[in-house]
């Protein structure tokens, strides 16, 4: 688990700068005590979700601005080191390209020691699993050979990311946050996603780390699924489902005694959404959020293994507006706190 964070703030993933150290300054600036590495989508295709960790996914071509995997070779070998790599944690092959996150390049130049913890993304194996397609446009994770491979990747993968936070940025505690929006398909009859492969790879990737791993999703999900994988961090967009998220509550408490933290995403990322509030507007739709949960939850507790941040990841707004979103973020959190009136 990861130190309690008592109601501070920190940031998703996506910012929408093209510049890595501005938008590096510009969460430092913000976030001092749990800095993210931000994510930085429009500076390209190979930053965003999916793509962002796809360098070293075997057969993985881009066609039409997809991401498919290429049967027409034999993925095999690279399938084979993969795991052996998994089973000795050599995570130094599975590093972050520079065209692939430029954030974290920009960020690794500073010196991180002081901060409670530092955060980083890594998309999750389901939301990899069922955007990655092949030549039938069936998603891979649907593939069982792929479907074991995924976690033992991105576990790779999110250890190279753990190695380089504490490492290269001198961080003291590290959490990588897994991106699954997909997480959503639990359940569902249309695109189905099988519990077990998901926990499965969960757990594949949870066994490489040693600091904290989180699980982001932006949607609606089976919470209670997503609880029992013991995450470090449950992160939520809860301005729109933190009543659904709290038809859990007993499942949360139960969590939250076990040091688990639900960062709880009551600023919105959508700027339009945003614009319409006020500080004491999200100041009252969090205490209530707070009353309601508080209803089951210890309140002492409920505080101590909160986090506060935006609902998602700020990509489609100016950096200006992400600014804005950010600092409210801190600002929210510091009122909760008692720091300001």
């Amino acid at each position: 688990m990861i130190p309690s964070p008592e109601l501070r703030a920190t940031g998703v993933g996506a910012l929408p700068h093209r510049d890595p150290d501005a938008a590096c300054r510009a969460v430092l600036t913000v976030f001092p005590e749990i800095p993210f590495i931000p994510t930085l989508p429009n500076r390209g295709l190979l930053e965003t979700i999916v793509f962002a960790d796809s360098e070293h996914l075997p057969g993985g071509v881009v066609r039409e601005g997809r991401l498919t995997v290429d049967r027409g070779t034999d993925p095999s070998e690279a399938m084979e080191q993969i795991l052996l790599d998994y089973l000795e944690g050599n995570a130094e092959p599975y590093r972050v390209g520079e065209a692939y996150g430029s954030g974290f390049h920009a960020m690794m130049g500073r010196d991180l020691s002081g901060p409670l913890l530092v955060k980083c993304q890594v998309t999750g194996p389901v939301t990899f699993g069922m955007q990655v397609v092949d030549e039938t446009r069936r998603p891979i994770l649907y593939d069982p050979e792929y479907a074991d491979l995924l976690g033992k990747l991105l576990a790779l993968r999110a250890r190279w990311c753990e190695e380089a936070m504490r490492e290269r940025m001198g961080a003291r505690a590290t959490l990588v946050v897994l991106s699954e929006p997909y997480l959503a398909s639990l359940g569902s009859g249309v695109v189905p996603v099988d519990p077990g492969v998901a926990a499965s790879a969960f757990g594949d990737i949870a066994d490489l780390l040693e600091g904290g791993l989180g699980i982001h999703c932006c949607a609606n999900t089976d919470w209670g699924f997503v609880l029992g994988l013991a995450p470090a961090v449950v992160s939520i967009d809860a301005w729109t489902y933190a009543r659904e998220f709290l038809l859990y509550a007993d499942d949360v408490a139960r969590y939250m005694e076990t040091g688990g933290v639900v960062a709880w995403g009551v600023v919105p990322a959508d700027y339009a959404v945003f614009a319409a509030e006020t500080l004491d507007s999200l100041f009252a739709r969090f205490r209530d959020i707070r009353a309601k949960a508080t209803e089951t939850i210890d309140p002492d507790l409920f505080d101590r293994q909160s986090l506060i941040t935006p609902t998602c990841g700020i990509r489609n707004a100016g950096e200006q507006e992400a600014a804005a979103i950010m600092e409210a973020t801190a600002l929210l959190s510091r009122r909760l706190r008692g720091e300001e009136p």
